[in-house]
């Protein structure tokens, strides 16, 4: 008898995403009773707010809203992220120019797909979201990493781009905020980097996510706000999950010129037309309503920064640069490796974090998922308590 075809080789090279595997893991134990606190994931603890709830509940009683819609989105919410483009980013574009996606994802997922083609690469400055190298791997590109330590507070140069460009270098990340870092690059170090590409032709993919948490007094200038020139190969993605605490209401969205739109809507008319209808009148509920509560969840994540930076650095070992953005710090945790504790000798930022979590009970997402070994993602987007409480469970498993 003929044994069975191959599965697909393409998704059997696709890793599982390993912020959610460590996500997962943690809620795996906390439900067999152990006390384990979570910095794995990068959801905010926050309730939806209420009125963006109410807008849903009344789409919920409104017969349109149980049919098909158009594949690319609602024209009420097109045109509130049109909107927000032009108030966020500097960029004026037509709703027509704007596809509503199933979360931010998708929009990752189509944006590679979009732009990339069979050997091409694409520069993927590291630290990266753990997704970018497999949603490039699958449009059939080769990711190129640029790594950025700490003392570079992990934000690439031109000079480090330029080195990595070849001729088959067709697409270049950005991504400012940054997960997993928080970092954000400065206008001038943005503009820079947009005149690079925009010299050499590449496409820009920047995922904007959390362009509206950010600290300090700083501003995640926009790549086509600093280099206006550029919004003719540039995509942007978006999406209401971390600004409006509405991470499980799956609305994101993409940007960019008319053509490149075209073909990402044309995929999604067949990869899976629109996005729930509900969701989407929320989400236009959340980008025209009060912006009141956003702004306290961001002053919440601030005040959280600032506990989690100072807590983390009194660690012997530990160097924590200042996040200026997102809800995340990425310390460099290579002062504790090839050292002793508890009995076991991590060598690796992976081993460590095993170590953190069997024995402080606390999980934390090691830098293997976002590139080169010697780091940790913690998320603060959790409660003022439990976070203050893990990292005191940190500071004795180091002392």
């Amino acid at each position: 008898m003929t044994s069975r075809a191959p599965l697909s080789r393409k998704l059997s090279a696709i890793a599982e995403s390993a912020t959610l595997k460590v996500d997962a893991k943690a809620k795996a134990l906390q439900a067999a009773g152990r006390p384990v606190i979570s910095y794995a994931a990068g959801e905010p603890d926050f309730a939806t707010p209420s009125f963006i709830v109410d807008a849903a509940a009344k789409a919920l009683h409104d017969p349109k809203n149980y049919r098909y819609t158009p594949a690319a989105g609602l024209p009420v919410l097109r045109e509130a992220i049109a909107a927000k483009t032009l108030r966020d980013s500097g960029l004026e574009v037509a709703p027509s120019q704007v596809i509503v996606t199933n979360g931010g994802k998708q929009s990752v997922y189509q944006a590679f797909q979009t732009v990339v083609n069979p050997g091409d690469e694409v520069l993927l400055p590291a630290p990266y979201w753990t997704t970018y190298p497999e949603a490039i791997a699958l449009a059939d590109g080769t990711p190129v990493e640029v790594f950025a330590g700490a003392d570079q507070d992990y934000k690439v140069t031109v000079a480090q781009l330029e080195a990595a460009r070849t001729d088959k270098t067709t697409v270049l990340v950005f991504v400012s905020p940054s997960n997993p870092t928080g970092s954000v690059y400065t206008p001038e170090e943005t503009a820079e980097i947009g005149r690079w590409a925009l010299e050499h032709g590449i496409w820009v993919i920047t995922d904007e996510i959390y362009q509206n948490l950010t600290y300090e007094g700083v501003k995640a200038v926009s790549i086509v706000e600093a280099v206006p020139e550029l919004a003719g190969q540039t995509i942007l993605v978006n999406g209401v999950a971390k600004t409006y605490a509405m991470t499980g209401w799956r609305v994101g969205w993409m940007v960019g010129p008319a053509d490149a739109m075209k073909l990402a809507g044309n995929l999604q008319s067949h990869l899976s037309s629109n996005v729930n209808n509900v969701a989407q009148l929320a989400a236009a509920a959340a980008l025209t309503g009060p912006q009141d509560e956003a702004e306290q969840f961001r002053l919440a994540f601030d005040r959280r920064r600032q506990l989690i930076v100072s807590e983390l650095s009194k660690i012997d070992g530990v160097e924590v640069p200042n996040p200026l953005g997102a809800f995340y710090v990425y310390p460099d945790v290579q002062g504790l490796l090839n050292r002793t504790w508890g009995g076991v000798t991590p060598t690796t930022s992976l081993e460590l974090s095993d170590l953190i979590l069997e024995q402080a009970e606390v999980a934390v997402v090691p830098g293997e998922a976002f590139g080169p070994s010697g780091y940790l993602r913690l998320s603060y987007a959790l409660g003022d308590d439990q976070l203050l409480e893990g990292i005191q469970r940190l500071q004795r498993l180091f002392a």
